[in-house]
């Protein structure tokens, strides 16, 4: 859901961004995300779980973000250059699809924060980013 919020808006704004998303363990993009995605406008058509292993030279990233706990755990080290942010987006997996739609709507606020920012050269900081994604 990250991905495609990103992509949006990168588009949306017209930031010239490359994104891609990883995950932990290579497993599949979950009806409920394409549901609740869908509702909002945004097809997760084409999109695939897939392994840090699997994106485009993960060593040369300008930034990765986490959005889970066990991701920013099992994160690999990265080269000095490259920037870190975490935000905690709890897994809806198993739950109903109004939790879906709430971490698909803190999702899209973080995303929207975060390319608005890059926009002006500028990486906002884990709580920043946090603050934008729950408003807390």
């Amino acid at each position: 859901m990250a991905e495609a919020w990103l992509k949006h808006f990168a588009q949306e704004l017209g930031v010239d961004l490359e994104v891609h998303s990883a995950g932990t363990e290579k497993t599949y993009v979950k009806e409920e995300a394409q549901r609740a995605m869908a509702e909002v406008g945004l097809s997760l058509e084409g999109h695939r779980s897939k392994t840090l292993w699997e994106v485009p030279d993960p060593w040369n990233f300008h930034l990765v973000l986490t959005v889970c706990d066990q991701a920013k755990e099992a994160c690999p080290a990265y080269p000095a250059r490259t920037l870190k942010r975490h935000v905690s987006f709890p897994d809806p997996t198993g739950k109903p699809l109004e939790e879906w739609r709430r971490v698909r709507d803190a999702l899209g606020r973080m995303s929207l924060f975060l390319v608005r920012n890059l926009k002006e050269g500028q990486v906002p900081s884990d709580e920043t980013l946090a603050q934008a994604a729950w408003g807390a």
